[in-house]
């Protein structure tokens, strides 16, 4: 879910508490800040959300912001995750080294999915799951070739724009067994990106 962009700390605060309630104890929340907040505004709320039973606390501060990630990951009891914004294993060297920021979000737009593979590996020797970033029609073959793989994240971004996509039923996303990717897009989305 979603914070630091639609209310102030308070709404946030009541929205995290009021999803817990509406869930219950069994399904785990995943918090958004997106860059929103500074390490010490992180940790204040981490540690209030912490009573709602988080599963992560995904990009806390911005993207660059390497010791700010760390301090937030020293002080909080949830996981703090990050690197969809990163562009490859350099700029993830410092959560690489660091088993306190347990997950990564590698984007395969920035890099690729064989640098999604490498990260991955890297990644594993340290102990590290991979959670990659939106797009799992691509993702789910990247998941399924590597021993650290944990989420798939389906936003339905686009969903419309290829024939046929994954099955995702009962939280489970499964490969297709077509060539490559298994993907072809609908011929209306192509007709608007002809080279002439």
């Amino acid at each position: 879910m979603q914070v630091a962009h639609i209310g102030d700390l308070n709404t946030d605060l009541d929205n995290v508490r009021r999803m817990r309630e509406a869930v219950g104890p069994d399904i785990d929340i995943m918090i958004d800040v997106n860059m929103g907040w500074s390490a010490d505004i992180a940790i204040t709320m981490g540690r209030k959300f912490e009573e709602y039973d988080i599963y992560w606390l995904e990009e806390p501060v911005l993207a660059d912001d390497y010791a700010g990630y760390l301090r937030c990951a020293e002080a909080l009891d949830m996981r703090v995750v990050g690197g969809e914004t990163h562009f490859g294993r350099a700029d993830l060297k410092p959560f690489l080294e660091n088993p306190r920021l347990p997950i990564l979000q590698p984007d395969p737009m920035r890099g690729g999915l064989t640098e999604l593979r490498k990260i991955a590996t890297v990644a594993d020797t340290w102990g590290i799951t991979i959670a990659p970033h939106l797009f799992p029609e691509l993702n789910v073959h990247l998941l399924a070739s590597i021993p650290n793989g944990i989420w798939a994240e389906q936003m339905g971004l686009l969903d419309d724009v290829f024939i046929s996509l994954p099955k995702i039923a009962k939280g489970m996303i499964t490969a297709q067994e077509t060539p490559g990717h298994g993907l072809a897009f609908k011929p209306e989305v192509l007709k608007d990106f002809v080279l002439k």
